[in-house]
């Protein structure tokens, strides 16, 4: 433990002072500025905030997490010379790259709602916004650590990561409106549901729109999810999904590296 904490304090300075840092809280701060500012329905701004951390947040975290990881190796390589422990090292690295991206990202989102918007409108939702966004985060680093320790080529780990994202945020709502296209004569509204919880980011959509209670928007689809995932036992399904989300690909992504030879 002592020495995953002293790589997370190492890494965390050294991440934190990364332009990108910067650069990632200052776009969602003036983002978030201008629409708690000049929308006076404090709900579209929320929905139009959403829509950028559910695409951007998950880009960001593949793509900084995959090209840290590999830009690292000379320190990794060093570090692993030392009697550490590669368990300790790798989530000390883990860590260290994703907090300093949560905080600006919360820091950019919550600074403007407090000092631009209504305290008591929309503070649950906020709140709710922002442990998304920490997830999602959590998930795509944990993602590009995988795919850096399995894929030694830095060009194709990059494109692994992209082409993941491409499929979980671009790809899979039209492979998921053919299906319902083809079988709609068929009963497959469990399918439906199970198929939304193997996606991180269509998950994490479903549940913050049905909150916003207007699933009605989604259609008969809309109807079925709200169904399950309104209810206690759907809150529980998609929090252990959304764990397993973040627990998995950090499970591999440490038996790779516990095996990996730099």
């Amino acid at each position: 433990m002592q020495y995953i904490k002293k790589i997370l304090k190492f890494e965390f300075n050294n991440v934190s002072r990364s332009r990108w840092i910067i650069f990632f809280f200052g776009f969602f701060f003036l983002v978030s500025y201008s629409l708690f500012t000049f929308e006076s329905n404090i709900q579209k701004s929320l929905l139009s905030l959403f829509n950028l951390i559910i695409y951007l947040v998950p880009l960001i975290g593949l793509i900084f997490g995959t090209m840290y990881f590999y830009n690292s190796r000379e320190y990794i390589e060093m570090m692993l010379c030392q009697p550490i422990p590669r368990n300790s090292l790798y989530f000390g690295l883990y860590f260290g790259t994703s907090l300093p991206i949560v905080l600006s990202l919360v820091a950019g989102i919550l600074i403007p709602f407090i000092l631009f918007s209504n305290m008591n409108e929309g503070f649950d939702f906020i709140i709710l916004l922002c442990l998304i966004g920490t997830i999602l985060n959590f998930i795509s680093i944990a993602v590009a650590f995988l795919i850096s320790t399995s894929v030694n080529d830095k060009v194709k780990g990059l494109s692994f990561a992209i082409f993941f994202w491409l499929i979980m945020a671009i790809a899979f709502d039209g492979i998921l409106l053919l299906l319902i296209y083809i079988f709609s004569d068929y009963p497959i509204e469990k399918f439906l549901l199970f198929i939304t919880l193997i996606n991180p980011i269509n998950l994490s959509r479903t549940l913050f729109v049905l909150n916003f209670d207007i699933s009605a928007l989604m259609g008969f689809t809309g109807a079925i999810f709200k169904k399950f995932y309104g209810s206690v036992l759907g809150s529980i399904v998609s929090s252990v999904a959304l764990i397993f989300w973040l627990i998995i690909p950090l499970w591999l992504g440490l038996k790779k590296f516990m095996r990996k030879d730099f």
